[in-house]
């Protein structure tokens, strides 16, 4: 995942053959019902980006970029609840292995933080059900702190209890993570700064995609040591930004200037978006720095040859690692007033 850092994006390869029905075995997760009584139950989204442009090093280390984030149906869930007056602290659990249920979580730094920003002294019980993988670009847990932000503040509402306004959500989500503020937003973002600086955008037309995950780790600082910036792309952001907003097509439309250095340290990554490609995908992309790589649309019928091919993928052998996929789409809010749904 990517911190400070926030990346992702996609090429463009031209197809005209027809087009593959989609792939039966693929892993869709579908939300279930959450284990336990809650006040409130929440989609918590992943994103891609369909453009990322490293615009510059900057004096203290890091990178500015220019970036269209995108969020995306491929969800995590959180089972909120206000706890009564007294309580002492907060209950988290989560059902992944590895995740950590201290205060080193994103949702409960939300959590803090909501508190120091409204002065409001209850507690939370939350449940975080995840299924967006981990280390794969998604910025996962940056959209559950977004998230619980959200649902702090609804159930505050619901209980009289002081509140922040939107402007102020998003003031405070800017220390929860560079991905964090575009969760907030209506689900397209252009973000700059560090990924910060956020302009919302009108949703665009709904898109199907796959997620493929191979199960490797991707070191952030490794992927930006290794980028060479005489390498990037000099397509203008802008005209970039343009091209998706206005539904054109040119050159560079789904650049990630992340890509070259990712793979030159886990080679094997541009092997398999190499395989997707051949596919027949109108688009492939690795998300972010890693290791996640998304494919638009579907495969070519030819390419494809009627074989279910995220099932082999699925069935290993070819790559040095395990690989799921996800099948999802684009995701929208109608407004800042309500949530996502799935």
């Amino acid at each position: 995942a990517v911190e400070a850092m926030p990346a992702a994006a996609a090429f463009a390869v031209p197809v005209t053959a027809p087009v593959a029905k989609a792939a039966k075995a693929v892993a869709v997760p579908a939300a279930a019902p959450l284990a336990g009584d809650w006040d409130i139950e929440l989609c918590s989204p992943s994103k891609i980006n369909l453009f990322l442009r490293i615009v510059r090093r900057r004096d203290d280390g890091y990178h500015d970029l220019a970036s269209l984030f995108q969020a995306i149906k491929l969800s995590d869930q959180l089972g909120m609840s206000l706890l009564a007056e007294g309580v002492e602290d907060d209950a988290f659990e989560c059902n992944m292995e590895g995740v950590p249920v201290d205060r080193t979580n994103l949702v409960l730094r939300a959590v803090d933080v909501f508190r120091e920003k409204t002065g409001v002294d209850r507690k939370f019980k939350i449940r975080l059900e995840k299924t967006v993988p981990a280390q794969a670009g998604l910025g996962g847990g940056s959209g559950n702190a977004a998230t619980a932000l959200w649902g702090c503040n609804e159930l505050c509402k619901a209980n009289g209890l002081p509140t922040c306004t939107h402007e102020e959500l998003v003031e405070i989500s800017t220390g929860l993570g560079s991905d964090a503020t575009f969760f907030l937003s209506e689900g397209t973002a252009f973000c700059t700064g560090r990924g910060e600086v956020l302009t919302p955008l009108k949703a665009l037309p709904s898109q199907g995609l796959y997620i493929v995950k191979p199960e490797v780790g991707l070191s952030t600082p490794a992927v930006f040591k290794a980028l060479d910036l005489d390498g990037r792309s000099t397509a203008d952001p802008l005209a970039l930004l343009g091209l998706h907003t206005m539904g054109a097509e040119g050159p560079d439309k789904y650049v990630n200037d992340l890509e070259k250095p990712a793979f030159s340290v886990i080679p094997e990554l541009a092997a398999l978006r190499e395989k997707l490609t051949g596919l027949g995908f109108p688009v492939v992309s690795m998300s972010g720095s890693g290791t996640s790589i998304f494919c638009l649309g579907e495969p070519s019928a030819e390419a494809a040859s009627g074989e279910d091919w995220a099932a082999e993928l699925e069935a290993g052998g070819e790559f040095p690692w395990p690989i799921r996929v996800f099948k999802t789409e684009f995701l929208s809010r109608p407004s800042t007033e309500c949530w996502y749904s799935v």
